[in-house]
């Protein structure tokens, strides 16, 4: 299944795997896991098994049919490095998009402890972005897992950024995203966390992405932080969403 995506900083989703596990409290109220499960209420064929990690070999060779350039987000309904996704898929996803080089590919991970037990039997094509989500002081690690990769775009996802983030070190890191939870159960993300965040990246001269405030109702809440949208992109997009 792919679309085009509401997610303000890519595209196009693309969804080679579906399914997931909590592993950490950004996971508390999961939005891949919400959808997947009204998918599967819907009779959708790639949910059959609910949010059960799933393979789904046929969607592999889809970005190669697509011509127009996109900026596209890897498993937004999963993370390509659980553990139940063998090695071998992964080969071969990261082989596709070597191919379909005239895309960029966003890769977003909470498992950096796996992707760096993989990383020597994959090569990171240019074209792949490679991020880390990080929800609270206590995931700091994702991003020295992150630093030690060598993707040639590295990116932080601060989403949902349920704590502060103090002293965060963004040496090697190409790109910043902040945004609050939202949906049912919405944690409350302060102030102060973001502007500490955006505050961080202008000092270092990191491209600050704020995606959302977030809560029940995340419309409302809107985007603008300090009177403004900060939309700020790395210098290597090569898409139109720039």
């Amino acid at each position: 299944m792919s679309q085009n995506s509401g997610i303000e900083w890519t595209e196009t989703t693309w969804n080679p795997v579906t399914g997931c596990s909590k592993i950490s409290p950004g996971c508390k109220h999961c939005y891949a896991e919400r959808m997947a499960l009204r998918l599967q209420a819907m009779g959708q064929p790639n949910y059959r098994n609910g949010f059960a990690v799933t393979l789904h070999e046929r969607m592999l060779p889809l970005p190669l049919e697509w011509r127009k350039p996109r900026m596209i987000f890897v498993n937004s309904m999963s993370d390509l490095f659980h553990k139940d996704v063998p090695t071998p898929f992964i080969r071969k996803t990261f082989d596709v998009m070597r191919k379909a080089s005239w895309h960029t590919f966003q890769v977003l991970t909470k498992r950096s402890d796996r992707f760096r037990e993989i990383e020597q039997s994959i090569t990171i094509p240019k074209n792949v972005w490679l991020g880390v989500s990080v929800e609270c002081e206590d995931y700091l690690y994702r991003i020295d897992d992150l630093r030690a990769t060598n993707a040639p775009v590295k990116f932080l996802s601060l989403e949902p950024l349920i704590g502060p983030l103090p002293g965060l070190n963004l040496e090697g890191i190409d790109w910043v995203i902040v945004g609050g939870e939202s949906g049912p159960g919405a944690r409350l993300m302060k102030e102060e966390w973001v502007t500490d965040i955006r505050d961080a990246c202008l000092k270092s001269n990191v491209p600050f992405f704020f995606k959302q405030w977030g809560g029940v109702f995340k419309k409302r809440a809107g985007r603008e932080l300090d009177g403004r949208t900060w939309d700020q992109m790395p210098a290597q997009v090569s898409s139109g969403i720039a």
